[in-house]
């Protein structure tokens, strides 16, 4: 299927869940997870109007930027370990995987501009997921005020993979109660207005339950 043919699927199911929830479309930003794909896909994406692209590996990040013609704002989505982030962080828009400190003094130290990061939450507590746990982050956000170049826009989280629509909307409701908390406190350096939940089995839920940023592979430019 052409990706144009997907987005049509994806965007009508946001504008219905934007016009039950009384939601505005323009507050949901579609980042296209373009990391499993080839640049020819990705070029498909941004030929169709889709601005933000996500993807998880320096190289990918590289490849796709030097291919792909047209206006597009680059997210890096996954784990990015601290070695990597002299090579990364002055090619993206956004980093959608602040977990730890050690990484916010190195974006401080590489970084030749202001960066937009999300605080990656582990709102669900599993093992294998990296992210802060929701006790954690309000202290976090606290301590990376040192670092000049770090501004939290909004907070990130993975949500279970399962089909249990209870544990979806309540992992998100969870991530955005925890981001009103912290918006409150008007940080300067972390606005955190922003909410990264939802992906391509779960969307719709996460945008009812307030997701500004989502981030689609498969149901948008797989195969």
């Amino acid at each position: 299927m052409k990706v144009s043919e997907k987005w049509d699927k994806v965007y009508n199911n946001i504008r219905n869940v934007c016009e039950r929830t009384n939601r505005k479309t323009q507050e949901v930003n579609v980042v296209a997870v373009t990391k499993y794909v080839t640049n020819e896909r990705a070029q498909e994406g941004v030929d169709v109007g889709l601005v933000h692209l996500g993807e998880n590996r320096y190289e990918g990040l590289i490849e796709k930027q030097k291919n792909i013609i047209g206006e597009a704002k680059w997210h890096f989505i996954g784990t990015l370990q601290s070695r990597k982030v002299k090579d990364v962080i002055d090619h993206i828009d956004y980093l959608h995987s602040l977990d730890r400190l050690s990484l916010a003094k190195e974006i401080n130290k590489r970084a030749q501009k202001k960066v937009n990061c999300f605080v990656q939450v582990n709102v669900s507590d599993e093992e294998q997921k990296h992210g802060l746990s929701p006790q954690k982050v309000f202290n976090f956000i606290e301590q990376v005020s040192n670092y000049d170049k770090i501004n939290v826009v909004g907070l990130m989280t993975m949500a279970p993979n399962t089909s249990d629509e209870v544990v979806l909307r309540q992992c998100f409701r969870d991530l955005a109660h925890l981001r009103n908390e912290i918006h409150k406190h008007g940080f300067l350096h972390a606005p955190c207005t922003e909410l990264s939940m939802g992906m391509s089995n779960d969307y719709e839920i996460a945008i009812e339950e307030g997701a500004t940023f989502v981030r689609i592979g498969s149901a948008l430019v797989g195969e």
